[in-house]
């Protein structure tokens, strides 16, 4: 059962420590899964591009979704793709997770395989795509990225399903609001969405409907251009159950 219409759900989050396995899927992998509508035993992709394609954390994925009770398969692009044909892998989940790592690498590799014309058909058919950190930056416009070295720089070209820039780890990274405000007032990103760690950005096509958060206190944060200032609006999310 798709989504009623194209969501993503964009996080800075996800995962949780676990006492057995490595991880276990927090609220927000939780959340995705249930704004997708998936019914029985949910149908997750999980994509590890911007890491490399790390086979030790594939693992750790299937023990967390072995434990949520999810159906996990991984979408690996080293040394080659793992699946035959990657839209047609992606149209039959209920959700793609995208993890975190390198946005620049991932949007790289991806476009050599075209997997951003695989996301979008995705997205329109109802299956819900999330992901955190690069995995959210690559669903907009653009954002800040230490994908280039220890200094944030901006990266403009992401796959533009959402039409504003994206700041990711915005409480616990020091140097990330300041250059989302710099590039908001200097025109490089356009309006941008930003969310503390544990928090999640909803959206149907393209409007944001909501803030969630699998974290109490954290917050989402919304930087417009004012002339060539940038100004910025606290969204306080909904707190999300623990799964």
């Amino acid at each position: 059962m798709p989504a009623s219409q194209p969501t993503i759900l964009a996080t800075s989050g996800g995962y949780r420590p676990a006492s057995r396995t490595y991880l276990e899927f927090d609220a927000l992998v939780h959340h995705a899964v249930e704004l997708s509508g998936a019914q029985g035993r949910p149908k997750v992709a999980f994509l590890g591009t911007a890491g490399g394609d790390q086979r030790y954390f594939n693992d750790h994925v299937h023990q967390a979704g072995r434990v949520a009770g999810f159906e996990i398969s991984t979408v690996d692009l080293f040394p080659m793709p793992s699946v035959e044909d990657i839209a047609e892998h992606l149209l039959a989940q209920d959700v793609v997770w995208v993890n975190g790592g390198s946005v620049a690498n991932l949007l790289a590799v991806w476009g050599v395989h075209d997997v951003g014309t695989a996301m979008r058909a995705a997205w329109e058919a109802g299956v819900v795509l999330s992901g955190v950190s690069a995995g959210s930056i690559c669903w907009y416009a653009g954002g800040t990225t230490d994908s280039f070295g220890p200094e944030l720089r901006a990266v403009t070209n992401g796959l533009g399903l959402l039409p504003y820039g994206n700041g990711v780890h915005y409480d616990s990274e020091s140097r990330r609001r300041p250059l989302v405000h710099r590039l908001v007032a200097d025109g490089t990103l356009p309006e941008t969405h930003c969310t503390d760690d544990g928090v999640g950005l909803v959206y149907r096509g393209t409007e944001l409907v909501e803030a969630v958060s699998e974290r109490d206190g954290n917050g989402a944060y919304v930087v417009t251009r004012q002339g060539d200032e940038a100004v910025e609006e606290r969204i306080e999310p909904r707190r999300l159950p623990n799964p």
